[in-house]
């Protein structure tokens, strides 16, 4: 992502909030360049804050927007720590979209994801996505209690031998009941970076963070695991209600420091010894609604004090949890092939991996094409980091555990002709 930075008021003295535009093509993630973007404030929706376009990666120089103070996330009782952002995206050839209510939060980047439809005929209607209020300012329904490991019955068909990290969540975008609810499709990842956006404040602690994506995961993959509401003859995975489960908000942005940390620990989860299925970490505000999990704005108050992220789960799980990993993943053509892969590296493993940012070239051109010879030199490391570049990852030119598999990711992407809807 570009580093620089235009300020939408320079003379503007509140606290700033950082936020960037990813858009791409519902076709392979085709990235959409000239795209034009129109920022307005929800308070005034009429008043234009700022106009930018994408770059030929589908991606905008990073803005500043007003926020509130950042004292205002730091207790429950203050003002709502957020501005809310109204966003009408436009692009040649693709359907357009309003977002209504992006968060910008003070002192960390927002993130906001846009795909586009292509136009089918000349009078495609706009896609609207509004974005409710975050679960900590918001009126949601308490999380209905439910025991932390699941009755499987071990006598007839094995649901799953082995924790397997899903390729999509099917997301219901209501109560399970409601069968009028459209499900959603969503990359694991995706999905979880969107609830921990949803769920806590970008703005707290990094071991609080690194807690709370933990629990969110882990209960998340407990409902994979046990295919909870498949086996209820559902045909989803987990649902946005924060009554049965946790809340995700389509179309919302994330955060940039969030999303790092999803994409470094995406394969663990929370364990106890002899329970093979992940553990089921229910967690509530802590404010308005007790539990007998984990306290959002309790983690918060316990990273502030310098617990790590296991401390802060071992506070309300118990000390004998721990952070367990999975190396199966769906929907990547190879796993993590467990040590990084940097300039000398030779192996099969560094042959896949080139074959791969090859063919991520043909739609970011920016990457520029490697010789397919298993060996990692010069010119694959510069690969590397161009792709680390565009996809907003750390640009060291190694392929560690997070490059891997956003290699792998997006290889998928862009080689399927299009995506499950």
């Amino acid at each position: 992502m570009d580093s620089g930075t235009i300020s939408s008021n320079p003379n503007d003295n509140t606290s700033k909030g950082g936020l960037v535009f990813n858009i791409t093509s519902t076709q392979a993630l085709i990235p959409i360049e000239n795209a034009t973007i129109n920022i307005y404030s929800s308070s005034d929706p009429t008043r234009q804050i700022e106009q930018i376009t994408t770059n030929d990666l589908g991606e905008t120089e990073r803005i500043e927007l007003p926020a509130p103070p950042l004292e205002y996330s730091e207790q429950p009782d203050e003002p709502r720590p957020y501005t809310d952002y109204n966003f009408e995206i436009s692009a040649p050839n693709y359907e357009p979209v309003f977002i209504e209510g992006a968060q910008i939060l003070p002192d960390v980047t927002a993130v906001q994801p846009v795909t586009m439809n292509p136009f089918v005929t000349s009078n495609e209607p706009q896609e609207d996505i509004n974005i409710p209020d975050h679960t900590l300012y918001g009126d949601y329904p308490p999380k209905i209690p439910e025991d932390e490991v699941k009755p499987m019955d071990e006598s007839g068909e094995i649901v799953l031998s082995r924790v397997v990290l899903p390729e999509y969540v099917v997301v219901h975008d209501g109560v399970p009941s409601n069968s009028s609810a459209p499900n959603y499709y969503i990359r694991y990842t995706d999905y979880i970076k969107n609830v921990a956006s949803s769920e806590i404040y970008a703005t707290w602690p990094e071991n609080t963070i690194y807690a709370n994506v933990l629990a969110i995961m882990s209960f998340t993959l407990n409902r994979v695991y046990t295919e909870w509401y498949r086996n209820q003859g559902y045909n989803f995975t987990i649902t946005s209600s924060t009554a049965y489960d946790q809340k995700f908000m389509y179309g919302r942005n994330i955060y940039e420091n969030i999303s790092q940390i999803v994409d470094n620990i995406f394969n663990n989860y929370v364990s106890r010894p002899g329970i093979r299925q992940p553990l089921f970490t229910s967690y509530c505000n802590g404010t308005t609604v007790t539990c007998s999990g984990l306290s959002q704005w309790g983690s918060k108050y316990l990273g502030d004090e310098g617990y790590t992220a296991i401390e802060i789960l071992r506070y309300y799980y118990g000390n004998n949890v721990y952070i367990n990993s999975t190396d199966y993943v769906s929907g990547v053509p190879s796993s993590w092939p467990g040590s990084n892969l940097s300039r000398g590296s030779r192996s099969d493993k560094v042959r896949q991996m080139q074959e791969q940012l090859n063919r991520i070239a043909q739609n970011y051109p920016l990457i520029p094409k490697v010789s397919v010879d298993g060996i990692y030199g010069p010119g694959t490391e510069e690969a590397v980091r161009v792709f680390q570049k565009v996809f907003g990852l750390p640009q060291t030119g190694v392929v560690d555990f997070p490059t891997w598999y956003k290699i792998s990711q997006i290889f998928v992407g862009v080689s399927r002709i299009s995506e499950p809807s």
